[in-house]
């Protein structure tokens, strides 16, 4: 089967792959969280039935179409004899060879979905760093998934967001708590405030998505959608990120680019990878 061309392979298959590829990679000292989609369905699953009846995809539709990671520069080379000879994945050997210093692509065995594995900090429309060494960074902090906020950075970075993204960003707030430390199952708002006061761009992009969320979680109450709890609840979280974010003393870097404004682009276009 060509690599990446299976359709509509049920959610649960991601799910339990994600959490195998991390736990075996970590019985061989090897660091991988999962990023996107899954990790939010993970992270969320007693919510997974809201997540369901959103159709991110579209009706008809399962969840899902890849399954991506996030890992140590500094164990690329265990990382990529971990993918090809102990789960078998097929290396996409063009992009390993001219990319392979930030990104590696792998395609499953039966080409049920392709991965992604991202090093060091993922670079989309901005970027959202997690430290370089195993020990060092903020990789460790949760599993099998990044941590809560960089999963809110995640889909808060993106500048042309997609309904699909809202749809994640709406189950995730959702499914946990707001507050100002790194603790289970509660989204950090003060280190999203801060991340957000050194980039102006990127403090600007995620403003405009947070109110986004708050514009489309109406639209999917009066679809029924949303119950109105879960709408009250989505509402006051975002509100509540909002206010940390406003809080949040900015740098002088970000007030140095604040000044130019969106006279200059202020975000890095994406392109998808050719595979």
């Amino acid at each position: 089967m060509e690599p990446g061309k299976h359709k509509n392979v049920p959610d649960e298959v991601f799910i339990e792959d994600a959490s195998k590829i991390v736990n075996e990679a970590q019985k061989r000292g090897i660091i991988l969280r999962l990023i996107g989609a899954v990790a939010i369905r993970i992270h969320s699953m007693d919510f997974a039935d809201l997540h369901i009846r959103f159709a991110r995809l579209g009706e008809g539709n399962n969840s899902f179409s890849d399954l991506d990671f996030v890992g140590y520069g500094k164990q690329r080379k265990q990382i990529e004899l971990f993918f090809e000879k102990v789960i078998n994945f097929v290396p996409d050997r063009y992009i390993n060879t001219y990319f392979g210093y930030k990104r590696l692509i792998f395609y499953h065995p039966q080409g049920y979905y392709h991965s992604d594995v991202f090093f060091d900090k993922l670079e989309f429309s901005h970027d959202i760093f997690f430290g370089k060494a195993p020990g060092k960074g903020r990789l460790e902090l949760d599993n099998p998934t990044i941590p809560l906020p960089e999963l809110v950075l995640e889909k808060l970075q993106i500048h042309d967001i997609n309904e699909k993204d809202i749809k994640d960003l709406i189950v995730l707030l959702r499914a946990h708590e707001i507050g100002e430390r790194d603790e289970k199952e509660v989204i950090n708002a003060k280190y999203i405030a801060k991340v957000l006061a050194d980039d102006w761009g990127f403090w600007y992009d995620a403003k405009s998505n947070l109110e986004k969320i708050k514009t489309f979680a109406e639209k999917y109450l009066k679809q029924g959608k949303l119950k109105q709890d879960d709408y009250d609840d989505v509402i006051r979280k975002v509100d509540t990120l909002l206010d940390y974010i406003d809080k949040e003393k900015k740098t002088k870097r970000w007030m140095k680019r604040a000044k130019t404004g969106t006279k200059k682009i202020w975000w890095r276009p994406v392109e998808e990878v050719v595979r």
